[in-house]
């Protein structure tokens, strides 16, 4: 039988958490991938705060931020920073705390780390060295922005941080003028004004969510064309961390006919019989981002070549 690890000991018997966390095993330890509040500390996890309590070390993106935190939740785990200007220095201090068998937990400032945040370079390094790498899932702006934006969420594209540069910028912003799924943004402050302008110049006016300061004593969301988002950034509202969430390319979107992925998942299904064809037409529609109608008539010409006969699109559904 497996032997449970630190955290699995830990919240079967929370009394001998800090024994367990200093005990050396025979095997790796873990390293545990936190995601902490982006504003509320409230919306920290359960889990999360288990796994702070007992790991042998929390690697901080900024330690006197999450000191702070450690200290709201009565949590006295050893903190160490780590961040993209040392962790070339630390990263094998790290590494051979791990293999000791010591478990580590890494957290950034807010949020999940390795989504515009640091964390890519740590993980990396663990996995090459065949460490078990685990999430503890829980707070990201990207999902949060996204789920209350009312655009369609059923695919969508996170662009980050765009080039602190206007000519790279633009460019950038050229690039995703097909782009028929939900874009997710972040900007700064500062940028916050010239980034709009330029989303209008090259994207065009489209439907857009910018929200300000999530989950945050002062959270805001402005919603309508980037135009009207524009007018309305007084100085006051350029102040906080930004989220944009940007409508796709609408008119690209209907224009666009099937892909092979799409024909081949439909001749698929169809070849199982399990569904009808509006079901079929409606589940591959929602998977691609295509239009149902359009999903719809292929279904009912594809069905009738598989019968046997010709169709011209046109049926009913039986």
């Amino acid at each position: 039988m497996k032997a449970p690890n630190v955290i699995e000991r830990a919240i079967r018997n929370p009394q001998s958490a800090a024994e367990g966390s200093a005990r050396h095993n025979q095997r790796p330890g873990t390293l545990y991938v936190v995601s902490t509040p982006i504003g509320n500390l409230e919306d920290i996890t359960l889990r999360a705060l288990k796994v702070l309590r007992v790991v042998d070390t929390i690697a901080a993106e900024n330690s006197a931020r999450t000191r702070g935190l450690c200290e709201h939740y009565g949590i006295k785990s050893r903190l160490t920073s780590f961040h993209q200007h040392n962790q070339h220095v630390k990263i094998e201090r790290l590494i051979n705390r791990l293999k000791s068998g010591r478990d580590l937990a890494f957290v950034t400032d807010a949020g999940t780390p390795g989504i515009s945040d640091p964390g890519g370079y740590l993980v990396n390094r663990v996995v090459e060295e065949g460490i078990k790498a685990v999430p503890v899932p829980g707070p990201c702006a990207v999902v949060a922005a996204l789920s209350v934006s009312g655009l369609p969420t059923n695919r969508f594209v996170f662009v980050g941080f765009m080039s602190t540069k206007p000519g790279k910028r633009k460019r950038e912003l050229e690039k995703l003028v097909s782009e028929t799924r939900t874009m997710v943004f972040f900007e700064a402050p500062h940028r916050i004004k010239a980034m709009l302008a330029d989303l209008f110049q090259i994207l065009g006016d489209r439907q857009m969510v910018l929200h300000r300061e999530l989950t945050k004593l002062f959270e805001e969301a402005e919603r309508g064309p980037v135009s009207h988002i524009l007018e309305s950034l007084t100085p006051e509202k350029t102040r906080g961390e930004f989220t944009l969430v940007v409508a796709g390319n609408e008119a690209q979107r209907k224009a666009r006919g099937l892909n092979k992925r799409a024909l081949d998942r439909l001749e698929g299904l169809l070849r199982e019989k399990t569904m009808s064809t509006k079901d079929i037409a409606k589940l591959v529609s929602n998977e691609e981002g295509l239009a149902y109608r359009k999903v719809y008539k292929e279904c009912l010409a594809r069905k009738g070549a598989f019968e046997g006969f010709e169709t011209d699109g046109i049926g009913q559904e039986t």
